[in-house]
Protein backbone atom coordinates (compact mmCIF):
# COMPACT_ATOMS: atom_id res chain seq x y z
CA UNK A 1 0.00 0.00 0.00
CA UNK A 2 1.41 3.36 -1.00
CA UNK A 3 1.90 6.16 1.49
CA UNK A 4 -0.23 9.20 0.60
CA UNK A 5 1.04 12.73 1.29
CA UNK A 6 -0.60 16.12 0.88
CA UNK A 7 1.74 19.09 0.51
CA UNK A 8 0.30 22.51 1.33
CA UNK A 9 2.29 24.54 -1.16
CA UNK A 10 3.57 28.11 -1.21
CA UNK A 11 2.13 31.02 -3.18
CA UNK A 12 5.20 32.08 -5.19
CA UNK A 13 6.55 30.34 -8.29
CA UNK A 14 10.16 30.36 -7.11
CA UNK A 15 9.21 28.84 -3.76
CA UNK A 16 7.15 26.19 -5.54
CA UNK A 17 10.16 25.21 -7.65
CA UNK A 18 12.42 24.99 -4.60
CA UNK A 19 9.87 22.88 -2.74
CA UNK A 20 10.62 20.05 -5.19
CA UNK A 21 13.67 19.35 -3.02
CA UNK A 22 11.23 18.09 -0.36
CA UNK A 23 9.35 15.95 -2.87
CA UNK A 24 12.62 14.35 -3.97
CA UNK A 25 13.68 13.77 -0.36
CA UNK A 26 10.39 12.03 0.40
CA UNK A 27 10.59 10.00 -2.79
CA UNK A 28 14.00 8.69 -1.75
CA UNK A 29 12.85 7.83 1.76
CA UNK A 30 9.91 5.79 0.49
CA UNK A 31 11.74 4.32 -2.52
CA UNK A 32 9.15 5.88 -4.79
CA UNK A 33 6.31 4.02 -3.07
CA UNK A 34 4.28 7.09 -2.23
CA UNK A 35 1.73 9.41 -3.74
CA UNK A 36 2.33 13.15 -3.48
CA UNK A 37 -0.52 15.58 -4.06
CA UNK A 38 0.07 19.33 -3.80
CA UNK A 39 -2.48 21.91 -2.70
CA UNK A 40 -1.62 25.05 -4.65
CA UNK A 41 -2.92 28.25 -6.19
CA UNK A 42 -3.64 28.46 -9.90
CA UNK A 43 -0.39 30.25 -10.74
CA UNK A 44 2.02 27.73 -9.17
CA UNK A 45 -0.02 24.75 -10.39
CA UNK A 46 1.55 25.04 -13.85
CA UNK A 47 5.11 24.60 -12.66
CA UNK A 48 4.17 21.88 -10.15
CA UNK A 49 2.69 19.87 -13.03
CA UNK A 50 6.20 19.67 -14.52
CA UNK A 51 7.54 17.73 -11.50
CA UNK A 52 7.62 13.97 -11.98
CA UNK A 53 7.23 13.37 -8.22
CA UNK A 54 3.83 15.10 -8.14
CA UNK A 55 0.82 12.84 -8.68
CA UNK A 56 -1.86 15.52 -8.66
CA UNK A 57 -2.11 19.29 -8.18
CA UNK A 58 -5.21 20.33 -6.27
CA UNK A 59 -5.98 23.95 -7.04
CA UNK A 60 -7.57 25.88 -4.19
CA UNK A 61 -9.78 28.97 -4.70
CA UNK A 62 -8.57 31.03 -1.75
CA UNK A 63 -7.37 34.60 -2.17
CA UNK A 64 -3.98 35.70 -0.93
CA UNK A 65 -4.21 37.34 2.50
CA UNK A 66 -7.80 36.22 3.13
CA UNK A 67 -8.80 33.83 5.94
CA UNK A 68 -12.06 32.53 4.38
CA UNK A 69 -12.49 30.17 7.33
CA UNK A 70 -15.83 28.62 6.37
CA UNK A 71 -14.73 28.10 2.77
CA UNK A 72 -11.50 26.42 3.94
CA UNK A 73 -13.39 24.03 6.19
CA UNK A 74 -15.80 23.10 3.41
CA UNK A 75 -12.89 22.56 1.04
CA UNK A 76 -11.10 20.33 3.57
CA UNK A 77 -14.16 18.09 3.93
CA UNK A 78 -13.89 17.24 0.22
CA UNK A 79 -10.33 15.99 0.78
CA UNK A 80 -11.21 13.50 3.52
CA UNK A 81 -11.99 10.74 1.04
CA UNK A 82 -8.39 10.91 -0.26
CA UNK A 83 -7.23 9.27 2.99
CA UNK A 84 -3.87 11.01 3.24
CA UNK A 85 -1.40 9.52 5.73
CA UNK A 86 0.50 12.77 6.25
CA UNK A 87 0.47 16.45 5.36
CA UNK A 88 3.42 18.83 5.07
CA UNK A 89 2.45 22.47 5.62
CA UNK A 90 5.12 24.63 3.97
CA UNK A 91 3.74 28.15 4.66
CA UNK A 92 4.25 29.50 8.17
CA UNK A 93 0.74 30.94 8.47
CA UNK A 94 -2.00 29.73 10.80
CA UNK A 95 -4.60 29.57 8.03
CA UNK A 96 -2.43 27.25 5.90
CA UNK A 97 -2.79 24.53 8.56
CA UNK A 98 -6.60 24.64 8.63
CA UNK A 99 -7.29 22.35 5.68
CA UNK A 100 -5.08 19.39 6.76
CA UNK A 101 -6.62 19.56 10.24
CA UNK A 102 -10.24 19.50 9.08
CA UNK A 103 -9.38 16.96 6.36
CA UNK A 104 -8.55 14.66 9.30
CA UNK A 105 -5.03 13.92 8.14
CA UNK A 106 -3.50 12.15 11.14
CA UNK A 107 0.09 13.37 10.86
CA UNK A 108 0.48 17.08 10.08
CA UNK A 109 4.07 18.26 9.76
CA UNK A 110 5.40 21.82 9.79
CA UNK A 111 7.32 24.52 11.60
CA UNK A 112 5.74 26.34 14.53
CA UNK A 113 5.11 29.51 12.51
CA UNK A 114 2.09 31.40 13.82
CA UNK A 115 1.66 29.29 16.99
CA UNK A 116 -0.03 26.40 15.22
CA UNK A 117 0.01 23.93 18.09
CA UNK A 118 -2.86 21.48 17.65
CA UNK A 119 -3.38 22.27 14.00
CA UNK A 120 0.10 20.80 13.43
CA UNK A 121 0.99 17.76 15.56
CA UNK A 122 4.42 16.92 14.09
CA UNK A 123 5.94 20.30 14.79
CA UNK A 124 9.46 21.74 14.68
CA UNK A 125 11.06 24.99 15.71
CA UNK A 126 13.00 26.62 12.88
CA UNK A 127 16.61 27.52 13.64
CA UNK A 128 17.74 29.66 10.70
CA UNK A 129 21.37 29.53 11.84
CA UNK A 130 21.36 25.76 11.20
CA UNK A 131 18.98 25.90 8.23
CA UNK A 132 19.78 29.17 6.42
CA UNK A 133 18.54 28.16 2.96
CA UNK A 134 14.90 27.61 2.10
CA UNK A 135 15.61 24.20 0.55
CA UNK A 136 17.26 23.06 3.78
CA UNK A 137 14.16 24.10 5.69
CA UNK A 138 11.91 22.17 3.31
CA UNK A 139 13.94 18.98 3.52
CA UNK A 140 14.35 19.21 7.30
CA UNK A 141 10.59 18.67 7.65
CA UNK A 142 11.10 15.16 6.25
CA UNK A 143 14.21 14.58 8.38
CA UNK A 144 13.00 15.18 11.96
CA UNK A 145 13.77 18.89 11.73
CA UNK A 146 17.42 18.41 10.75
CA UNK A 147 19.30 19.14 7.56
CA UNK A 148 19.72 15.98 5.45
CA UNK A 149 23.17 14.88 4.35
CA UNK A 150 22.38 15.52 0.69
CA UNK A 151 19.72 17.60 -1.03
CA UNK A 152 18.63 16.68 -4.55
CA UNK A 153 18.03 19.86 -6.55
CA UNK A 154 14.88 20.66 -8.54
CA UNK A 155 14.55 19.34 -12.07
CA UNK A 156 11.53 20.28 -14.15
CA UNK A 157 10.34 18.22 -17.10
CA UNK A 158 10.59 19.86 -20.53
CA UNK A 159 8.06 19.30 -23.29
CA UNK A 160 10.07 18.88 -26.51
CA UNK A 161 7.00 18.98 -28.74
CA UNK A 162 5.88 22.25 -27.19
CA UNK A 163 9.38 23.62 -27.73
CA UNK A 164 9.10 22.93 -31.46
CA UNK A 165 5.75 24.70 -31.59
CA UNK A 166 7.19 27.72 -29.76
CA UNK A 167 10.18 27.88 -32.11
CA UNK A 168 7.77 28.04 -35.06
CA UNK A 169 5.48 30.55 -33.36
CA UNK A 170 8.20 33.03 -32.40
CA UNK A 171 10.81 32.17 -35.05
CA UNK A 172 13.72 32.03 -32.63
CA UNK A 173 15.51 28.90 -33.76
CA UNK A 174 18.91 30.38 -33.05
CA UNK A 175 21.93 28.80 -31.35
CA UNK A 176 22.72 32.19 -29.83
CA UNK A 177 19.40 32.80 -28.08
CA UNK A 178 19.48 34.79 -24.83
CA UNK A 179 16.46 35.10 -22.56
CA UNK A 180 15.89 38.20 -20.45
CA UNK A 181 13.71 37.92 -17.33
CA UNK A 182 13.44 41.58 -16.25
CA UNK A 183 10.46 41.37 -13.88
CA UNK A 184 10.20 40.40 -10.23
CA UNK A 185 6.80 40.14 -8.59
CA UNK A 186 8.22 41.07 -5.19
CA UNK A 187 8.96 44.67 -6.14
CA UNK A 188 11.32 47.19 -7.80
CA UNK A 189 14.15 46.56 -5.32
CA UNK A 190 14.68 43.25 -7.12
CA UNK A 191 14.50 44.66 -10.67
CA UNK A 192 17.61 45.63 -12.60
CA UNK A 193 16.80 48.90 -14.48
CA UNK A 194 15.16 48.53 -17.88
CA UNK A 195 17.77 50.89 -19.33
CA UNK A 196 20.49 48.43 -18.33
CA UNK A 197 18.62 45.50 -19.83
CA UNK A 198 18.27 47.46 -23.09
CA UNK A 199 21.95 48.45 -23.19
CA UNK A 200 22.94 44.84 -22.58
CA UNK A 201 20.56 43.65 -25.30
CA UNK A 202 22.12 46.09 -27.79
CA UNK A 203 25.57 44.74 -26.96
CA UNK A 204 24.42 41.15 -27.34
CA UNK A 205 22.63 41.78 -30.64
CA UNK A 206 25.76 43.45 -32.02
CA UNK A 207 27.57 40.20 -31.22
CA UNK A 208 25.14 37.96 -33.05
CA UNK A 209 22.68 37.05 -30.32
CA UNK A 210 18.92 37.06 -30.59
CA UNK A 211 16.92 38.28 -27.58
CA UNK A 212 13.71 36.93 -26.11
CA UNK A 213 12.00 38.73 -23.24
CA UNK A 214 10.01 36.52 -20.87
CA UNK A 215 7.29 37.38 -18.39
CA UNK A 216 3.55 37.45 -17.79
CA UNK A 217 0.98 39.90 -19.11
CA UNK A 218 1.58 41.97 -15.94
CA UNK A 219 5.17 42.50 -17.07
CA UNK A 220 4.23 44.00 -20.44
CA UNK A 221 5.06 47.55 -19.38
CA UNK A 222 8.57 46.46 -18.38
CA UNK A 223 9.19 44.43 -21.53
CA UNK A 224 7.83 47.17 -23.81
CA UNK A 225 10.06 49.73 -22.10
CA UNK A 226 13.11 47.58 -22.79
CA UNK A 227 12.21 46.89 -26.42
CA UNK A 228 11.66 50.57 -27.17
CA UNK A 229 15.29 51.26 -26.20
CA UNK A 230 16.74 48.52 -28.40
CA UNK A 231 18.15 49.60 -31.77
CA UNK A 232 17.50 46.43 -33.78
CA UNK A 233 14.03 45.55 -32.60
CA UNK A 234 13.66 42.86 -35.25
CA UNK A 235 16.17 40.82 -33.22
CA UNK A 236 13.93 40.93 -30.12
CA UNK A 237 10.92 38.74 -29.34
CA UNK A 238 8.70 39.97 -26.51
CA UNK A 239 6.59 37.05 -25.25
CA UNK A 240 5.01 38.80 -22.25
CA UNK A 241 1.30 38.07 -22.30
CA UNK A 242 1.70 35.66 -25.22
CA UNK A 243 2.78 32.52 -23.39
CA UNK A 244 1.77 30.33 -20.47
CA UNK A 245 4.11 29.58 -17.59
CA UNK A 246 4.62 26.10 -19.03
CA UNK A 247 5.66 27.70 -22.34
CA UNK A 248 8.18 29.75 -20.42
CA UNK A 249 9.64 26.60 -18.86
CA UNK A 250 10.27 25.19 -22.33
CA UNK A 251 11.70 28.44 -23.72
CA UNK A 252 14.14 28.80 -20.82
CA UNK A 253 15.43 25.31 -21.56
CA UNK A 254 16.22 26.45 -25.13
CA UNK A 255 18.16 29.60 -24.23
CA UNK A 256 21.94 29.61 -24.33
CA UNK A 257 21.96 32.11 -21.46
CA UNK A 258 19.33 33.50 -19.12
CA UNK A 259 19.83 36.98 -17.66
CA UNK A 260 17.46 37.33 -14.75
CA UNK A 261 16.56 39.12 -11.58
CA UNK A 262 16.05 37.11 -8.39
CA UNK A 263 12.62 35.86 -9.40
CA UNK A 264 10.49 32.81 -10.00
CA UNK A 265 11.81 32.55 -13.56
CA UNK A 266 15.36 32.41 -12.19
CA UNK A 267 14.45 29.27 -10.24
CA UNK A 268 12.71 27.75 -13.26
CA UNK A 269 15.79 28.43 -15.38
CA UNK A 270 17.94 26.66 -12.80
CA UNK A 271 15.59 23.68 -12.75
CA UNK A 272 15.81 23.20 -16.54
CA UNK A 273 19.62 23.45 -16.62
CA UNK A 274 20.06 26.89 -18.19
CA UNK A 275 23.24 28.95 -18.01
CA UNK A 276 22.15 31.69 -15.62
CA UNK A 277 23.43 35.13 -14.75
CA UNK A 278 21.39 36.13 -11.71
CA UNK A 279 21.25 39.76 -10.62
CA UNK A 280 20.60 40.37 -6.92
CA UNK A 281 19.50 43.69 -5.42
CA UNK A 282 17.65 43.84 -2.12
CA UNK A 283 17.51 40.07 -1.63
CA UNK A 284 20.20 37.61 -0.55
CA UNK A 285 21.50 34.56 -2.41
CA UNK A 286 22.28 33.02 0.97
CA UNK A 287 18.57 32.23 1.44
CA UNK A 288 17.24 31.56 -2.07
CA UNK A 289 20.12 31.14 -4.53
CA UNK A 290 19.63 29.74 -8.03
CA UNK A 291 19.97 25.99 -7.49
CA UNK A 292 22.39 25.20 -10.27
CA UNK A 293 26.11 24.78 -10.82
CA UNK A 294 25.58 26.67 -14.09
CA UNK A 295 24.57 29.90 -12.33
CA UNK A 296 26.65 33.02 -11.81
CA UNK A 297 25.46 35.41 -9.11
CA UNK A 298 26.05 39.14 -9.60
CA UNK A 299 25.62 41.55 -6.70
CA UNK A 300 27.38 44.52 -5.13
CA UNK A 301 28.15 44.83 -1.44
CA UNK A 302 26.69 47.96 0.10
CA UNK A 303 26.19 48.89 3.74
CA UNK A 304 22.42 48.91 3.18
CA UNK A 305 22.14 45.58 1.38
CA UNK A 306 20.66 43.09 1.47
CA UNK A 307 17.74 44.99 2.99
CA UNK A 308 15.13 42.43 1.84
CA UNK A 309 12.68 45.25 1.10
CA UNK A 310 10.31 45.62 -1.86
CA UNK A 311 11.38 49.23 -2.45
CA UNK A 312 14.59 51.12 -1.65
CA UNK A 313 14.10 53.09 1.56
CA UNK A 314 16.72 55.59 0.34
CA UNK A 315 15.27 55.83 -3.15
CA UNK A 316 18.58 55.29 -4.97
CA UNK A 317 18.49 51.54 -5.78
CA UNK A 318 22.29 51.58 -5.97
CA UNK A 319 22.50 47.84 -5.28
CA UNK A 320 21.04 47.41 -8.77
CA UNK A 321 22.30 50.52 -10.57
CA UNK A 322 25.93 49.80 -9.71
CA UNK A 323 25.73 46.55 -11.70
CA UNK A 324 26.56 47.69 -15.23
CA UNK A 325 25.63 46.04 -18.55
CA UNK A 326 29.35 45.72 -19.27
CA UNK A 327 29.77 43.51 -16.20
CA UNK A 328 27.01 41.17 -17.32
CA UNK A 329 28.26 41.10 -20.90
CA UNK A 330 31.77 40.22 -19.76
CA UNK A 331 30.41 37.17 -17.92
CA UNK A 332 28.87 35.89 -21.15
CA UNK A 333 31.98 36.61 -23.18
CA UNK A 334 34.31 35.02 -20.65
CA UNK A 335 32.11 31.94 -20.43
CA UNK A 336 32.10 31.59 -24.21
CA UNK A 337 35.88 31.68 -24.41
CA UNK A 338 36.47 28.92 -21.87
Amino acid sequence: MQYKILIVGLAWVGDAVMSQTLFKELNQQYNGQLIIDVLANEWTANVLSRMKEVNNVIIHPFKHGKLQMIERIKFSLKLRHNNYNQAFILPFTWKSAIIPYFAKIKKRTGFIGELRYGLINDIYKLDKTKLPRMIEQFCALANKGKKPDKIVLPELMVDKNNQLELIKKFNFNNDKLIALCPAAEYGPAKRWPIENYALLANMLIDNGYKIIILGSVKDKLISSGIKELIKKQEEVVDTCGKTTLMDTVDILALAQYVITNDSGLMHIAAAVGSNIIAIYGSSSPKYTPPLSEKAQIIRVSLDCSPCLQRTCRFGHYNCLKFITPEVIFSKISLEENK
